[in-house]
């Protein structure tokens, strides 16, 4: 045998790494590996990434601030299908941190992972590249760049893929997309409906609801819920709610179905099918609050259009909601109590609540919970509006103190639906009567306040429709009320204006609340409001107009006309025209002016502290404070006439022979009885002495005013004897005239004998009134001039007398300011022919009454300028 040789083992090329194997315990290390070459070390350095980034948020971050993230992302193009899988599912996972979401959108890789959903790819990277989408799809920026880089098509491809993880995956990242307007309507064109319709199918709950979901984004669209209608998707929603088992999808069922159910189309299909009925008797048989409340809303959504409320009525959905309002529920109650509101536009429907529903309602107002009484406010408010049975029905069911204390209330929509229910309470009479007992007009002072634009406009409305009496007024004065009313004239809100302005004509009904709201500035608010173009309405000139009734002197200053409606009484006055946004002094001030050579102004006032003459034997009783002469006029008239009929003058009026001539200044003296009995023992006396007594009846003739009254007394305006004789004779011997024209002559004729006579035209110029008037203005040492004491007027002295004594006997005229001084009376008469005749007659004709030229003639006003020039 040879020996055996020992062979020797070749040593390794010098150029070949001898292989190592390396076991790190340091992320940091792996991290450097991914710098590699090597195929292999890439797969295991992912592979050991993606384990230690599945153990929690801790990791993910760890691996965030190693670096890690940037190379990974050159992995996801990497040749080897290995390397490529294991970054995607690293990619899967760390997608859910905040902070790498945020580098990924730097980094742009969203076209890289969208590019692992092409169909060739595997499963697994599927599932995580979709992952990774739908981790990333959570933010608005994200979306934009997966919807700009096609990633909806792909995604809506997955949807049919054989793994449930990829159909979750796909369907959530599409669901956060969907919450985008644009990709909705991306989605319609690529036809995602039938995909999501089959997931409703699957055996995975999670992706059910997510389909579900989305289906209820989508339909928010017209153009998806017609899509779901064609390919059957309401009998997929039916079932689903039929299916008990499936419990925990039903309240995103419904939300599909109740956008679907805005369409009428659907409707009715949905109602041919028996699916309208199922949905109803499962809404009122549901045990799970949210399910019914979920109904409840779908059928609101419903009820919006006519068509849709139409069915509904037909269907007795009024029974459901009615049924869902004794929900223990909360959300339940305010739901059924909005599908209410929404169903009372149908007079069907609304009828139905009359008996059932108001009595729930009411009970609702009582609640603790804030938003279940607003809800329960609108119902009510919707169901009383324009419905009287519907309000008494709140009234009857007590519905009063519960709407009253709502009023209180911290949240602005309860309060506003409060008002607007009892408003619509107040328009019936005994209703109104019942809600003034229970205290509306102090529990509005608070709404009235409130700085929501909304309940301002409720709660002034509630006024305007409530303090339709004095006393309710009263108690809204007494109470502070319209301080905020005259507030909320400022507004800028035009339907706070216009209620507030409606309220302040309501309330302006009486004097005292009238000139209350002008002391608070109302009148002068609402002259600024009127002067806007854009800020006034038909509400604000009417309640201006409205208060000025109240303030006749006002708005015969601004205005130049009173009609036969604005009766002139005790403490009027004629101060001359004045411009808008011009303030009117009141009477005192004026009359504690010292006299000037402004325009008098005249006064109107009856108010004495004596009575009348009851008989003939009184009226040589200086009671009256006048002359004998005051009525002189009057019994040289019926003189004249030789008992005429048509005058029907009393005889208490004296005989001619009592007539006596007036004093040369036009004043008439006031006497008292002993300065007549003087009078009368006048003859033998000196010329000093006769002096003396005149001086004296001088002093008593002129008011005392204020300034010379005791400082304890209450002011009063100055007294006018004259005019309080003049009102005793009117009412006296015109007033049992039947024939309303003769009427007319007769005063006429009265107050130019008081004024000067007849003035032919020729010789107006020559009549002294100015002077006249001076000697007044001294001698009262004012401005105001009673106009019982000119005896010498023109054109505005005489309109304002006869418009004055015609109002105290109940003629009505109107009274209208000219130019230069020129005034005169309308009225409004039959026409002979027109007499007698039985039906319908043509208006009366307009007259202008002669005071100057022809007292007591009368001129027809055909062309009112061309009329009017000739007359003047």
């Amino acid at each position: 045998m040879s020996k055996k040789i020992k062979r020797e083992v070749e040593p390794p090329p010098k150029d070949v790494f001898d292989p190592l194997i390396i076991e790190s315990k340091k992320a940091a290390t792996v991290v450097l590996m991914l710098h590699s070459p090597e195929e292999e070390i890439l797969a295991k350095a992912c592979e050991a990434i993606y384990k230690f980034a599945l153990k929690g948020e801790e990791n993910k971050t760890t691996l965030l601030e190693l670096g890690a993230v940037e190379p990974l992302t050159k992995l996801l193009t990497h040749e080897d299908k290995i390397v490529r899988r294991n970054a995607t599912m690293i990619f899967g996972i760390l997608a859910s941190n905040n902070d790498v979401k945020k580098l990924l959108r730097e980094l742009d890789v969203m076209n890289s992972v969208i590019a692992q959903l092409a169909p060739e790819e595997e499963v697994v990277i599927h599932e995580f590249a979709s992952l990774c989408l739908a981790n990333m799809s959570a933010e608005y920026t994200s979306k934009v760049q997966i919807f700009e880089h096609g990633g909806l098509e792909p995604l809506i491809r997955l949807l049919s893929s054989p793994d449930p993880d990829v159909k979750k995956n796909s369907m959530e990242c599409i669901y956060n997309l969907v919450q985008d307007f644009q990709c909705r309507t991306t989605l319609q064109e690529l036809n995602a409906i039938p995909p999501i319709l089959d997931l409703l199918k699957s055996e995975y709950p999670i992706i059910q609801l997510l389909a579900l979901k989305t289906l209820g984004v989508i339909t928010n669209d017209k153009e998806s819920r017609t899509m779901l209608r064609d390919h059957q998707g309401l009998d997929h929603l039916i079932k689903i709610l039929e299916t008990k088992e499936l419990n925990d999808l039903h309240i995103e069922a419904l939300a599909v179905i109740a956008n679907c159910l805005e369409d009428m189309d659907t409707i009715v299909q949905i109602q041919q099918t028996g699916g309208l009925k199922k949905l109803l008797s499962f809404a009122e048989n549901s045990t799970i609050p949210d399910i019914q409340k979920n109904a409840a809303k779908a059928i609101t959504k419903a009820a919006y259009d006519p068509e849709n409320r139409k069915l509904f009525h037909e269907q007795e959905v009024e029974k459901c909601l009615v049924a869902l309002l004794g929900s223990e529920n909360d959300g339940t109650k305010i739901a059924a109590s909005q599908a209410i509101s929404a169903m009372c536009e149908n007079s069907g429907s609304k009828n139905f609540f009359n008996n059932q529903g108001i009595p729930q309602l009411i009970q609702l107002l009582k609640s603790d919970n804030e938003e279940v009484r607003e809800a329960a406010g609108l119902a009510l408010a919707n169901l009383t509006t324009c419905n009287p049975a519907n309000a008494h029905a709140a009234a009857e069911a007590d519905g009063i103190d519960p709407l009253i204390n709502v009023l209180s209330s911290k949240r602005d929509g309860a309060i506003a639906n409060a008002a607007m229910v009892l408003t619509n309470m107040a328009m019936q009479e005994p209703l109104r009567q019942n809600i003034q007992n229970h205290g509306i007009m102090h529990a509005i002072i608070s709404p009235l306040h409130s700085a929501n634009t909304v309940v301002q406009s409720k709660a002034a409305l509630t006024v305007a429709s409530t303090a339709c009496d004095v006393e309710a007024r009263s108690e809204l004065r007494n109470s502070g009320g319209l301080e905020p009313l005259v507030e909320l004239l400022r507004s800028k809100n035009d339907e706070v204006r216009k209620h507030a302005s409606w309220a302040v004509m309501v309330c302006a009904g009486d004097e005292l609340t009238a000139n209350e709201l002008c002391r608070l500035g109302a009148l002068d608010v609402l002259e600024e409001v009127n002067l806007s173009g854009s800020r006034k309405n038909k509400f604000s000139e009417a309640a201006y107009n409205k208060l000025l009734n109240n303030n006749l002197s006002l708005k015969y200053s601004q205005t130049g006309y009173l009609s036969s409606s604005n009766i002139i009484n005790d403490g009027f006055y004629d101060y001359g025209r004045i411009n808008p946004g011009t303030k009117l002094l009141p009477l005192k001030e004026l009359c504690l002016q010292e006299p000037s050579d402004l325009r008098a102004i005249l006064l109107i006032n009856s108010k004495s502290d004596v009575s009348p003459p009851s008989s003939m034997e009184d009226k040589s009783d200086a009671g009256y404070g006048r002359s004998i002469s005051s009525s002189s006029s009057l019994r040289r008239s019926s003189k004249d006439k030789t008992k005429k009929s048509s005058y029907h003058f009393s005889a208490g009026f004296g005989s001619p022979t009592e007539d006596k001539s007036e004093p040369a200044s036009g004043r008439n003296t006031v006497l008292s009885k002993s300065a007549t009995k003087e009078k009368g023992g006048r003859k033998g006396r000196g010329k000093k002495e006769e002096e003396k007594v005149k001086e004296e009846e001088e002093v008593m003739a002129v008011p005392k005013f204020v300034g010379e009254e005791s400082s304890d007394k209450e002011w009063c305006p100055p007294s006018d004897p004259d005019f309080s004789m003049y009102v005793y004779e009117v009412t006296k011997s015109i007033l049992p005239i039947t024939s309303i024209k003769e009427q007319i002559e007769v005063l006429a004729k009265y107050v130019a004998e008081k004024m000067g006579g007849k003035i032919p035209k020729e010789k107006l110029p020559d009549f002294s009134w100015e002077l006249h008037i001076s000697e007044l203005k001294f001698q009262l040492k004012s401005n105001v001039i009673p106009i019982g004491h000119v005896k010498k007027g023109i054109f505005y002295h005489r309109a304002l007398l006869f418009k004055a004594l015609a109002d105290r006997i109940g003629i009505g005229c109107s009274l209208v300011r000219g130019e230069y001084g020129r005034a005169w009376n309308e009225v409004k008469l039959l026409n002979e022919s027109q007499k007698g005749v039985i039906g319908s007659l043509p208006p009366p004709e307009l007259y202008v009454v002669d005071l100057m030229f022809h007292p007591g003639g009368l001129m027809k006003l055909r062309s009112r300028e061309a009329d009017l020039y000739r007359f003047l």
